[in-house]
């Protein structure tokens, strides 16, 4: 993901989760404030909540509660659009997309692991047309933080991306091709959208549920979410530590 290059601080941040359960620990941590006057378009259920930081203006989006049916707004429609619009309402520096994800521990993820995103892609948008099938996968690099990785100690991995919580076998075939260890329902949405509107974009993944375990993952995904959304909590705390007071080219 090339992102324009600034000599200047960061000092703007998006940070877009997709569920409050996620959510809510940042905004506790950094004492972040939901937005009583909302940058967005009237009626939507997205919510801002925002606060100062050190040098830092942190924006944390989160899509809000579908207003049919009062669930968390999952998936790649709310990210995407959520992104599109905290771009081109926040003119953020760089965008963190925090959130849980299932792992392979065939690739070596494990229940609670910490994952910084090297590569985002589709895995539902089967398309067998020559070019279109490269453009369904949609395959991007995130913006890469070597001196964040090293600093931190986070494990690197790829991540693929669909709209389903399960997985079908034509899901895992993609999977597979994708080499993702670790796959969630928002990231390469938010990928394209930064990308599209090249802004750098860096993704934070904690692990709930084995893929291939022998757990069911909804069961799985449960019953690991609030002591895995602890460590993802601490993660975007020493990320955005380590990203105070400095370039984009710095991370």
């Amino acid at each position: 993901m090339a992102a324009p290059q600034s000599d200047a601080p960061i000092s703007n941040i998006v940070i877009v989760i997709a569920m409050q359960t996620e959510a809510q620990p940042v905004v506790n941590k950094f004492q972040l404030i939901e937005d009583p006057h909302s940058p967005f378009t009237q009626g939507v259920p997205w919510v801002r909540y925002h606060g100062k930081y050190k040098d830092l203006n942190i924006n944390l989006i989160w899509p809000g509660k579908d207003p049919n049916s009062g669930v968390d707004s999952v998936g790649t429609i709310s990210s995407a659009l959520v992104t599109y619009a905290a771009i081109q309402a926040l003119k953020p520096d760089l965008i963190i997309n925090a959130g849980t994800a299932g792992g392979f521990k065939a690739r070596g993820a494990s229940v609670g692991d910490i994952f910084i995103i090297s590569d985002c892609a589709f895995h539902d948008r089967r398309i067998p047309i020559p070019v279109f099938d490269l453009y369904g996968v949609g395959s991007r690099k995130a913006f890469e933080t070597p001196n964040l990785v090293k600093e931190l100690n986070i494990k690197v991995g790829k991540l693929s991306t669909g709209d389903s919580l399960d997985m079908t076998q034509q899901d895992e075939s993609s999977i597979t091709a994708n080499d993702a260890t670790v796959k969630d329902m928002e990231g390469a949405a938010v990928a394209y959208v930064a990308d599209l509107l090249k802004v750098p974009a860096i993704f934070v993944k904690a692990v709930t549920d084995i893929i291939d375990g022998d757990k069911p993952t909804a069961e799985e995904f449960l019953q690991n979410l609030a002591s895995v959304t602890t460590a993802l909590d601490l993660a975007v705390e020493q990320v955005i530590n380590f990203i105070s007071g400095k370039t984009v080219s710095q991370l």
